[in-house]
């Protein structure tokens, strides 16, 4: 049964271009003047008061993101899509903005015309590990995404092969339970989707 997911009305606003008045907009400013010259196959984040640019993930990711996606769209909330374009979200109370491997999110509240969506515009998220991200996805990203409340949190560890699938987020503390468990088994993902994922045909 589909499950409505309500975004906060200020997730609309995109940031403005008309002069910055904080450090964050303006590196939300000079990230949309560079995106255009972004070598090919790389992708620019805002992570700790820096703009860092990383690669796209190597192909043999793609079947990974592919399984999720599919097993996610028979499940995601009314009014929202699942998605694994290149789109940026923005976290402003943290200072953040990211570009997830997987997201689903309001598609109303993401119809603006601005590369910057914003991040209460997600009901869940997906990180797939690579060496030059593991660390940012770890620890930076569960952070954030849980103080931005995004509901549901899915971190796929190549290194490891391991799923941990974040939930219960509260603004004050973050995500407060986790599950997590090896490529093979199943995991249950929490509302507002709530099925279990399986990942008996994934390997790291």
């Amino acid at each position: 049964m589909a499950v409505m997911v309500e975004t906060p009305r200020e997730a609309f606003q995109p940031i403005s271009d008309d002069e910055p008045k904080t450090e964050f907009e303006q590196l939300c400013h000079d990230l949309k003047q560079a995106n255009e010259d972004l070598p090919i196959g790389y992708r620019a984040e805002i992570i700790g008061g820096n703009i860092v640019m990383s690669p796209w993930s190597k192909g043999r990711y793609l079947s990974i993101l592919n399984s999720l996606r599919r097993q996610l769209d028979a499940h995601v909330p009314s009014g929202h899509e699942a998605m694994t374009t290149p789109n940026l979200y923005v976290f402003p109370q943290q200072e953040r903005g990211y570009g997830p491997d997987l997201h689903v999110a309001d598609t109303e509240a993401i119809y603006i015309d601005d590369i910057l969506l914003p991040g209460s515009a997600l009901s869940l998220v997906a990180e797939q590990t690579s060496p030059s991200t593991r660390n940012i996805d770890l620890a930076d990203k569960v952070k954030v995404y849980g103080l931005g409340e995004v509901p549901v949190y899915v971190l796929i560890d190549m290194r490891k092969a391991t799923v941990t699938v974040y939930h219960d987020p509260a603004p004050d503390q973050g995500y407060q339970a986790h599950t997590q468990v090896k490529f093979g088994d199943k995991v249950h993902i929490p509302a507002p989707f709530d099925f279990e994922l399986d990942t008996s045909e994934w390997k790291a």
